[in-house]
């Protein structure tokens, strides 16, 4: 099992950018998978949670921070699978929210996207910081 210690990572700004995107991605999710509930018992939530603006700022502030992170992996050896998952995630979270065509399949796509996007960027995260890599510095002893 692997453990994390808060006091032996250093948080790069990758790192850092990782879990942020990993974040809104979980909104993201959150979003498509409670609003409906929501709108079920508050049918004034239902008029917020059909605005196609909250989607799209999801997305639009899910991009740029989701590209950073890919931008900061290059060079790509060793981070294929990460680049390649959360670009069909930023795709189809992209697709979901602005292309008219998909609109019937919206949610199950924003969720497939949202999910692989942030399961993408959490184990990036993990493979950098959580299992000892270079990132990891070497936690201090009591003794002297």
């Amino acid at each position: 099992m692997i453990q994390l210690d808060a006091k032996g990572i250093r948080w790069s700004p990758v790192a850092r950018l990782d879990l942020y995107a990993a974040g809104l991605s979980t909104l993201c999710v959150l979003h498509c998978v409670a609003l409906p509930l929501l709108v079920a018992l508050l049918p004034v939530v239902a008029q917020a949670a059909d605005n196609e603006l909250v989607h799209r700022l999801l997305v639009v502030a899910a991009v740029p921070v989701s590209l950073r992170v890919i931008w900061k992996t290059r060079p790509l050896s060793g981070n294929r699978l990460f680049v390649s998952a959360a670009l069909v995630g930023l795709g189809l979270l992209l697709l979901a929210a602005f292309m008219e065509a998909v609109e019937a399949y919206e949610e199950p796509v924003t969720v497939a996207g949202g999910v692989l996007l942030g399961s993408a960027h959490i184990w990036h995260w993990m493979r950098r910081c959580g299992r000892g890599g270079a990132h990891r510095l070497p936690v201090e002893s009591a003794e002297p």
